[in-house]
């Protein structure tokens, strides 16, 4: 399987269409310097205004937060590492090849997906690492150690994110034998993904819950539209890392629901621990990695089982 995974790395790295996937990174770092200049220039204080985690979380301008980008747009980068990974071997007829010589099925799929995925990693990786570099420079201060813990598990959910469109175009790489069907589904599945759902859990909790008088009942009108919502993975990331990169604001689902109900007044003055933050998100984490294991498992399934002919 080594031989396997370092040649897809290659090819990751040499591929044109990675060009794309760095002209991303590099357009989100820019984004995160925009948003720390402006937030300077309005007066944050960097010993308690949590700077490092702002360049994710604020707005500037007209601009939306930097965790919004993320959230939209980095699906296209495991979408680009994925879509092609298993059909191009069969149209190009080298897949069968592949398989003639001493190489075991599993260790080609396995091989192809762990690059994939170091590929993605060392992309988020290095977009998490440019900007928080460059608030260092401009601050001349190092993040806390709650900032450091915060920024890791922002990127461990980022890339469990990401991953689950990963996992998404190979999926499709595997059942489709044309390159561009590939792709389209693994568009098409993320823009249903990312709008429709969101529609959609409006609608059903209309249905559910038509009137609403009692706090009880918007607290259960609020319920269903927020657990039909989670069936997206945008859902859980941008609930996930809210929670995690808001100190103050990022809290349970649930007593912010109450919080409205009760006419907005928060609950916490202080800001949350970065290990109860970590509890709070927990249950995100493993959705999304239970995502990813899923779309691999059916993957690695029909991968296993399909014929190859030269």
């Amino acid at each position: 399987m080594g031989a396997i995974y370092w040649k897809e790395m290659a090819d990751h790295f040499s591929r044109r269409r990675f060009i794309i996937v760095l002209g991303l990174v590099l357009f989100s770092v820019l984004w995160g310097l925009f948003v720390i200049l402006r937030e300077l220039d309005g007066g944050a204080r960097a010993a308690d205004e949590f700077l490092f985690l702002n360049a994710f979380l604020r707005g500037s301008g007209l601009l939306p937060p930097l965790l919004f980008f993320i959230g939209f747009f980095g699906p296209i980068i495991g979408i680009t590492l994925g879509f092609d990974a298993v059909n191009s071997e069969r149209t190009q007829g080298t897949l069968s090849r592949l398989l003639a010589q001493p190489i075991y099925r599993d260790q080609v799929f396995n091989g192809k997906f762990l690059a994939a995925l170091t590929t993605l990693s060392l992309v988020v990786a290095g977009m998490v690492l440019g900007v928080v570099g460059l608030e260092m420079f401009i601050l001349g201060i190092p993040p806390a150690g709650q900032e450091i813990v915060r920024l890791l598990g922002f990127t461990a959910i980022t890339i469990a994110y990401l991953g689950v469109w990963l996992a998404l175009a190979m999926m499709a790489s595997v059942f489709m034998r044309n390159v561009v069907a590939s792709a389209l589904v693994a568009i098409g599945i993320w823009l249903l993904t990312g709008f429709i759902i969101v529609i959609a859990s409006s609608a059903v909790a209309d249905v559910i819950v038509p009137e609403i008088e009692t706090a009880e009942e918007a607290l259960r009108h609020f319920r269903v539209d927020t657990w039909i919502r989670r069936l997206s993975p945008g859902e859980l990331f941008q609930e996930a890392t809210s929670i995690l990169l808001d100190p103050i604001e990022g809290r349970t689902l649930t007593p912010l629901a109450m919080a409205s109900i009760q006419g907005g007044e928060r609950l916490l003055v202080t800001p949350v621990a970065a290990s109860q933050s970590l509890l709070l998100v927990w249950p995100h984490i493993v959705a999304l990695v239970g995502m990813l294991g899923s779309l691999v498992g059916v993957s690695y399934w029909k991968f296993m089982r399909e014929e190859v002919r030269s």
